[in-house]
């Protein structure tokens, strides 16, 4: 039986997606789907052989969103014997890695890697997400039908589906402090409260070179590669790391080009899309919210 990998799902995942949300647009909004980011972008570097695993990011995550609180306090290390992804309640989560490349573990900061070329952008349908200049990538969720196409798309697995809200189920993820700082040229909370400057803001281009000069003038310190320099056509965020960048859970096998130009082939079925697919996911929200609406009045009749 032949092995489908996680870019052939992709791949096919994305088809739709890509299809009906380009085609629905003008001409100028299509081009943007292909941009490579913005030059003067900001970004963060982050060094994992300078975390400690203090969860301080994570802390700041939550007051700065106003998040609810956890299960589990910030100082409790029990949460590192699992695996952890981003969910609604938590924007960015940090794990543990023990490999045999270090004497010790390793920790990794996780969060929306804010791509140069969205993949969640390019598969909604309803344009719901947008890239800002500054480098975040953000949404509405006030426009979000509730798809989960971009949970699909993101070659990162990074975008939370707020399954607890019945009457409003969106799409949650880190918005890099866009609202709040990034527009004004602040840091994200969690780079400002990293106790061991793990985190480093700034350009994206600045710390690209920052990042090179780290390995150039610490030979056998780092990998020599910044991961997010390239991959996926590059993301804000980035990483140096001490030892191979699989052993610390990052997806190796992405390549370069950005998602979009995986699926090209696909843009062939745009008609039936088009007339099918958005209008079933349309659809099932409006019966969804018609549902809830009558339930809502049975319950104060």
């Amino acid at each position: 039986m032949k092995k489908v990998s996680r870019r052939s799902l992709l791949k096919a995942g994305l088809a739709g997606g890509v299809a009906a949300g380009l085609a629905g647009r003008p001409a100028s909004a299509r081009a943007t789907a292909s941009f490579g980011g913005y030059p003067e972008s900001m970004g963060v570097l982050v060094d994992l052989t300078r975390c400690i695993g203090c969860r301080s990011c994570e802390a700041a995550c939550n007051a700065e969103q106003h998040l609810p609180e956890p299960d589990l306090p910030f100082d409790d290390t029990s949460v590192f014997e699992e695996k952890r992804r981003t969910t609604e309640r938590a924007y960015t989560v940090v794990n543990r890695y023990e490999t045999p490349a270090a004497e010790h573990p390793l920790y990794r900061k996780i969060q929306c890697n804010h791509c140069n070329e969205p993949a969640c952008l390019s598969s909604c349908f309803v344009n719901a997400y947008r890239k800002t200049p500054e480098g975040a990538v953000i949404y509405d969720p006030t426009v979000c039908v509730g798809c989960r196409t971009c949970m699909v798309a993101c070659p990162f697995y990074v975008p939370a589906y707020a399954y607890s809200s019945a009457t409003n189920p969106v799409i949650k993820k880190c918005i890099f402090c866009y609202d709040t700082r990034l527009r004004y040229g602040r840091p994200p909370a969690c780079v400002e409260a990293c106790p061991q400057e793990a985190l480093t803001f700034g350009r994206r281009q600045d710390l690209i070179k920052m990042g090179h000069e780290r390995i150039r003038n610490h030979p056998g310190r780092y990998v020599d590669h910044i991961y997010g320099e390239t991959e996926v056509g590059g993301t804000a965020w980035m990483y140096l790391s001490s030892v191979p960048f699989d052993q610390v859970g990052f997806d190796t096998d992405l390549g370069t080009a950005p998602i979009i130009s995986y699926v090209k082939e696909f843009l062939t079925i745009v008609p039936m899309v088009l007339t099918i697919w958005p209008a079933l996911f349309v659809g099932f929200h409006l019966l969804a919210t018609r549902k809830e609406n009558a339930r809502d009045k049975e319950k104060k009749s």
